[in-house]
């Protein structure tokens, strides 16, 4: 089918699924650390489904067409978007296991805004540097109400909190680099190509992880961590490029926000964790912080007047 051709509705929907599918993949997440150590998880899981997807682009058009890679990329592959993604799947993994995941899911929520600063200097208009920095406010607002019990009660929990925070900004550095990459590539085949180098580089870590303690094999984990290959990782990315191909960037990414909600249900529902009012605040501002940040209200404001003339 023409990606053009679809409906609003239907790609509606399938971002809903990708959601979801990722928000399963998080609580598996939490699932799978409490019996597999951090880098030996991420390592084969990246390794995994960056090789699948390599295989998907070599033999079909699911992902888009074929891309050779040139030498001088895949030397930037392996030095900036491979070895970003090795060092935030480390602390990601850490802060899942010490900390609730649906926590560490809104930390990452509030990346777009941490890369709406990172951006630099704005054009100047005191609107545009309102929005820049309201949105941040809010969104560090929404940190500041999640973090601060943990640390005011002294938790050992505090850590893996200030990990999910970190995880924020490293996948934010994340997203630049595959940006730039992705003047001269697909988004699908800088991630399948970054992710199996990923892998690569953590394996050598994640075998020493295992060396001396017992790794169960049991099917439940093996069959959870196929489905964060498959599902969390392959399908949910596939739904998500094809709706860039129909929609604007910032339409498909205000989805974002709803990863965090469907995390914490996963993760209540599957796993047993609270859903507690802090919770429900923090996501509230980091959600406002998101939209004040992601979309152009001029632009708004302008198609208002338009139809009142």
């Amino acid at each position: 089918m023409n990606p053009s051709s679809r409906s609003h509705g239907s790609i509606a929907v399938s971002l809903f699924l990708a959601v979801g599918l990722w928000g399963a993949s998080n609580a598996g997440t939490k699932f799978i650390l409490q019996s597999w150590p951090p880098v030996w998880t991420g390592g084969t899981r990246f390794l995994c489904a960056g090789l699948l997807m390599l295989a998907i682009l070599r033999w079909t058009s699911w992902l888009g067409p074929r891309e050779m890679v040139r030498d001088d990329l895949r030397r930037l592959l392996w030095r900036r978007s491979a070895l970003s993604l090795a060092v935030y799947i480390v602390a990601f993994n850490w802060a899942v296991r010490l900390t609730s995941v649906s926590h560490v899911a809104l930390y990452l929520g509030a990346s777009p805004v941490w890369a709406l600063l990172w951006e630099g200097k704005t054009s100047g208009s005191w609107r545009e540097m309102a929005r820049r920095y309201g949105a941040a406010a809010l969104a560090l607002s929404g940190v500041v109400v999640l973090f601060w019990p943990t640390l005011a009660q002294g938790h050992g929990h505090w850590v893996g909190e200030a990990l999910g925070l970190g995880c924020s900004v490293l996948w934010t550095q994340f997203g630049r680099q595959c940006r730039s990459l992705g003047t001269e590539l697909s988004g699908a085949t800088v991630t399948a190509q970054t992710m199996w180098r990923a892998g690569v580089l953590l394996m050598p870590v994640g075998v020493v992880e295992c060396l001396g303690r017992d790794l169960p094999l049991a099917p439940a984990l093996l069959a959870v961590q196929a489905y964060c290959v498959l599902g969390g990782g392959i399908a949910a990315f596939a739904l998500w490029n094809s709706a860039l191909r129909c929609w604007r960037t910032s339409e498909v990414y205000l989805f974002n926000n709803l990863i965090p909600v469907s995390t914490m249900l996963w993760a209540h529902f599957c796993l047993g964790e609270a859903i507690t009012r802090t919770f429900g605040a923090a996501m509230a501002l980091v959600v406002l912080g998101v939209v004040l940040g992601q979309t152009r209200w001029e632009w708004l404001l302008a198609g208002r007047r338009a139809v009142g003339e």
